[in-house]
């Protein structure tokens, strides 16, 4: 079957960005179709930075990006000096391992972005694309915290539910968000609550084109449990099949 046939052109597919806890995971979801990873640790508390031995690792593992979660601790994302040095180690010690880009979040004890820590991640992360995690989903201002991440040409992307529990309960908010995107440098990535049933309903209320998934394609739907192929490979054939769809 010609490639165009199988598979939506490429300024049109929507993006599978699929959470990976080890190398099967990385595997896994690379085999069923994802376009790429976020790797972490500790899943139940949100995502804590993986070693550089399993970084290394996956990115050897695999053909498709690979972006790295650099978060020290989950106590909150409001990170003090000491934080800051030890996630300023992370990025440059993720970089030289080559890794596609950096995940990360930081906010001032007020609930705005911390520009002065992102400035000093754009510089240690000497030209990878960065990733403001969801860290964004409790800022005091969505709005205004966005025209904040794109003044930073890094910033590539924005994983955000909305600013609720589940995206699926912010599908207005995920709608302006995206439109406020539109025609700059960075994408919309709705994730947390997603769920394979629920997808194609909500790609077409938010027109979002990126699209991030953790528990949503994990056996079982628990985080604890290893990437499910079956439930990636669903994801990826209704992805394609919403961005074949007419407008």
């Amino acid at each position: 079957m010609p490639e165009s046939a199988a598979q939506p052109r490429a300024e049109t597919r929507i993006l599978l960005e699929v959470i990976a806890t080890t190398v099967a995971d990385a595997q896994t979801a690379a085999q069923a179709g994802a376009d790429r990873l976020e790797l972490i640790t500790a899943f139940g508390e949100g995502g804590l930075t993986p070693s550089i031995g399993m970084v290394e690792a996956v990115r050897e593992a695999v053909r498709i990006p690979v972006n790295v979660i650099v978060r020290p601790h989950s106590r909150s994302f409001v990170f003090d000096q000491h934080d800051h040095a030890v996630m300023l180690r992370d990025v440059r010690a993720i970089a030289a391992a080559r890794a596609h880009g950096i995940v990360i979040g930081m906010l001032t004890p007020a609930g705005d972005i911390d520009r002065g820590a992102l400035a000093r991640v754009v510089d240690a992360a000497d030209g990878l694309p960065i990733t403001f995690h969801r860290a964004f989903d409790e800022a005091r201002d969505l709005p205004r915290a966005l025209d904040v991440l794109l003044s930073f040409e890094s910033v590539t992307n924005v994983l955000t539910s909305g600013g609720a529990r589940s995206v699926l309960h912010a599908e207005p908010t995920i709608r302006a968000l995206v439109a406020q995107t539109q025609r700059t440098h960075c994408t919309v990535l709705a994730g947390a609550g997603l769920t394979v049933d629920a997808l194609a309903n909500f790609i077409a209320a938010t027109g979002v084109r990126a699209v991030h998934f953790g528990s949503g394609v994990r056996v079982g739907g628990h985080g604890a449990a290893p990437v499910d192929a079956d439930q990636v490979a669903r994801v990826r054939a209704l992805l394609d099949a919403a961005a074949d769809a007419p407008v």
